[in-house]
């Protein structure tokens, strides 16, 4: 009998997945694996179970790219025949992708129950769709794992009930302890001897998909290459809107490589002086190894980044970024310190708890 249907679908959540998925075996939890397909290029999923040790799913979906409501009614559709199937006592979901809400909805809508990692974390913006899904998969969630301590505040002003939470830490950073020996070098990845150099990710819609604001900020970091060298991994969507609208000349004297894999992006992190990103994920990884983080958004649902990590708000303004960098350069950027429960130990706390919980699941219902 599968007790846990575990659901991961986009690259964001096999590093939450991994561990959850090896602390469900210790703990003697029958689990199976579904990937949605929501990221079917190798590169960007493939490559991650073969670098994580995630076993090979025992559902795959296959749904490719597509809008936002496609994209999730698709997962819906093929979801459902899995479910029926299965007959989990649960269906865990993890993180904030199009994945993670339409298969807890399918599976809150067969009276099967919903349990997820990383709940309660908000932006409190409604233009970012992962904000939309975190609410929602909450919301439908009868169990709900939390990173930091915040996030309970915010789910009880949702009406959630507290004793439905459990704070556990952040399964993340368990990932980013498990395989930090194991990185790979910078310098291996770049094929040649590196000084001080920034990694830069790009992708959120509000950042890349207006020629406007994607020209200024590839302007403000061709200025920044010229001090500091700038590796970017880049993101396909962000590719092809610099081709798009002919922004290509902006990447001259920039390191630009394709996407990479876990171990890959590990080692440019942990080598590098400065990140900038808008990635949810690479704030987080930044406070656990020390390094200064700047967030090229207005907002973060992360916010113990910022209070106790080594992350600071930017926001896509050229003036702040450029500020933010020579504080860098000239001050060496936060540092922080690591947040309680980051110490590589919040999967098996998960798989401690449900040890618990799924025995008392028999015919009940969480209101």
């Amino acid at each position: 009998m599968t007790q846990i249907l575990c659901v991961a679908g986009a690259r964001p959540n096999f590093m939450k997945i991994a561990p959850v998925m090896a602390a469900l075996r210790e703990a003697g939890i029958a689990a199976q694996l579904l990937h949605t397909g929501q990221h079917y290029d190798a590169a960007m999923s493939d490559s991650f179970f073969a670098d994580l040790g995630i076993p090979q799913p025992d559902h795959h979906l296959e749904v490719g790219s597509a809008s936002h409501a496609v994209q999730t009614a698709e997962i819906m559709k093929r979801f459902e025949p899995v479910l029926e199937r299965a007959q989990p006592q649960a269906v865990l979901v993890v993180g904030d992708v199009n994945s993670t809400i339409a298969c807890a909805l399918v599976a809150a809508k067969r009276g099967v129950r919903v349990i997820h990692v990383e709940a309660g974390l908000r932006s409190y913006d409604r233009a970012m769709p992962e904000e939309i899904n975190r609410v929602l998969t909450d919301q439908l969630s009868d169990l709900l794992f939390t990173t930091e301590k915040s996030a309970l505040a915010n789910l009880m002003r949702e009406g959630i009930d507290p004793a439905r939470v459990e704070f556990v830490g952040n399964v993340m950073i368990d990932t980013l302890h498990r395989n930090l020996a194991r990185a790979v070098p910078a310098a291996a990845t770049l094929g040649a001897a590196v000084g001080e150099y920034a990694v830069l990710t790009l992708h959120r819609p509000s950042n890349v998909d207006d020629p406007d604001t994607l020209a200024a900020l590839l302007g403000v970091i061709a200025e920044i290459n010229r001090q500091l060298p700038v590796v970017t991994p880049l993101h396909p969507r962000t590719r092809a809107n610099i081709e798009k609208f002919g922004l290509a000349d902006k990447l001259d004297g920039l390191r630009v490589l394709p996407p990479v894999g876990y171990l890959e992006m590990l080692g440019l992190m942990r080598d590098a002086k400065l990140v900038l990103t808008d990635s949810g994920g690479l704030q987080e990884e930044t406070t656990a190894l020390g390094v200064p983080c700047l967030t090229l958004r207005e907002n973060t649902e992360r916010p113990i980044t910022l209070d106790e990590g080594t992350n600071t708000l930017v926001g896509p303004s050229p003036a702040a970024i450029r500020r933010a960098f020579d504080d860098v350069m000239a001050n060496g950027g936060k540092r922080g310190r690591i947040p309680e429960y980051w110490d590589g130990r919040a999967a098996t706390r998960i798989a401690h708890a449900l040890k618990g919980w799924l025995p008392m699941q028999k015919g009940l219902r969480a209101a």
